[in-house]
């Protein structure tokens, strides 16, 4: 008689797992789905420079009205433009230009590694597209007694290179004020003085100034306060009495 683990020894761990699920291996569905982009946005591969490792990658540099921004590719990434026929990309009583597309796809889906990038370039492609044409914007919101926030313009630097243009000055209730930076190119206002609004054309580097913001006063369930980033909202609780 054969045991159950005797059994089951030889067969691949990968193909054991796929043995409980009715639902064959798909492809990604977020890296299969087009991009989208005006005719006023453009592309160029550029080789990186000084790479190590069997899959060195190249940047795809994108430019639009807003700026320019670079997504790294890896090699097993293939990266197609299409123009669709005018009939069908340009809807009845519109007179725009029809929308190009982008389409991302990887040499062997199979492969864990390329099926995880593809998703992720894709993204991060489309991301950067919307940034260099649209933008981003992202709010904040202080919430507690006394705190503002201020945006003061910086001189530039003598020497030309990148330095930040603004910094904010905030007050969250300590002894001092809290004078925070911006990269050159993130650009803040506020619009009252409990609102902060970021802009800018890299989605990530909104993300990340706006959560080094964050950490100043990061909101706290009992009385409700601290600094909220977008439609941010906290538990509240209640305190314990003895």
């Amino acid at each position: 008689m054969v045991s159950r683990s005797s059994s089951l020894g030889c067969v691949p761990r990968a193909l054991l797992r796929r043995q409980f699920s009715s639902s064959p291996r798909v492809p990604s569905h977020v890296g299969s789905a087009p991009i989208p982009y005006p005719p006023a946005v453009t592309f160029e591969f550029a080789t990186l420079a000084a790479q190590s490792g069997p899959d060195p990658s190249s940047s795809l540099v994108i430019q639009g009205p807003k700026g320019r921004l670079a997504v790294n590719v890896p090699s097993f990434v293939n990266i197609d433009f299409s123009v669709p026929p005018t009939s069908d990309a340009v809807v009845a009583g519109s007179t725009s230009p029809p929308a190009s597309l982008l389409s991302v796809a990887v040499k062997d889906a199979s492969i864990k590694q390329q099926q995880a990038a593809w998703g992720l370039t894709r993204s991060l492609v489309a991301n950067a597209v919307r940034g260099v044409s649209e933008g981003y914007t992202l709010s904040l919101r202080l919430v507690g007694v006394g705190y503002r926030a201020a945006v003061e313009d910086l001189a530039p630097s003598p020497s030309g290179s990148p330095t930040p243009r603004q910094r904010l000055n905030l007050k969250l209730g300590f002894a001092h004020p809290v004078l925070i930076a911006l990269p050159p190119d993130v650009v803040a206002s506020t619009p009252s003085s409990t609102t902060i609004t970021l802009s800018g054309i890299d989605k990530q580097r909104l993300g990340e100034v706006a959560a080094r913001i964050r950490s100043w006063r990061v909101p706290e369930p009992y009385n409700g306060k601290g600094i909220f980033v977008g439609d941010e909202q906290v538990k509240r609780k209640e305190v314990k009495k003895k």
